[in-house]
C-alpha cells in the first residue's frame, strides 16, 4: 500500500500540520501507524460511510487519523485528532475527502 498525505490546491497539507504538533512519543505511534497501513494493516480502520475511514490508536487521548482508500494501493491520508474532537474531525475530513474527489475527477475531464 502506497500511504500519502493529501495536498490542498494551495500546496498545505491539514495532516502534516496536524502531525507536526504532536509529541515525540504520539508521533511515533502516529509513524507506525503509518507503517502498519503500508504492509496493507487495516484491522484498526472503521469505515464510517462515503469512503471514509477512520484509524483508531487506542492510547493517549484516543488519537484518530481520518483516510480514504483510492484503488487497492492507494491511502489519503486527510486530517487527524483525538477522541475528544472527533466529530468536527470528522466533518473535516468528509469536506476534504468531496475536495479531493472534484479535484480527481476534473483532473480526469482535463486529460480528455
Amino acid at each position: 500500500m502506497i500511504v500519502q498525505e493529501y495536498i490542498r490546491e494551495d500546496g498545505s497539507s491539514p495532516f502534516r500540520s496536524w502531525f507536526d504538533d504532536l509529541d515525540s512519543q504520539a508521533s511515533a505511534k502516529v509513524a507506525t501507524a503509518i507503517v502498519r497501513m503500508e504492509l496493507g494493516n487495516l484491522s484498526n480502520v472503521k469505515w464510517i460511510g462515503g469512503g471514509l475511514g477512520e484509524y483508531r490508536i487506542d492510547w493517549g487521548p484516543g488519537y484518530r487519523l481520518y483516510l480514504a482508500q483510492d484503488g487497492d494501493e492507494l491511502i489519503i491520508l486527510f486530517v487527524g485528532g483525538t477522541k475528544k474532537r472527533q466529530q468536527s474531525d470528522i466533518d473535516r475530513a468528509g469536506g476534504l475527502l468531496s475536495e479531493y474527489k472534484a479535484r480527481k475527477a476534473a483532473a480526469r475531464k482535463d486529460r480528455k
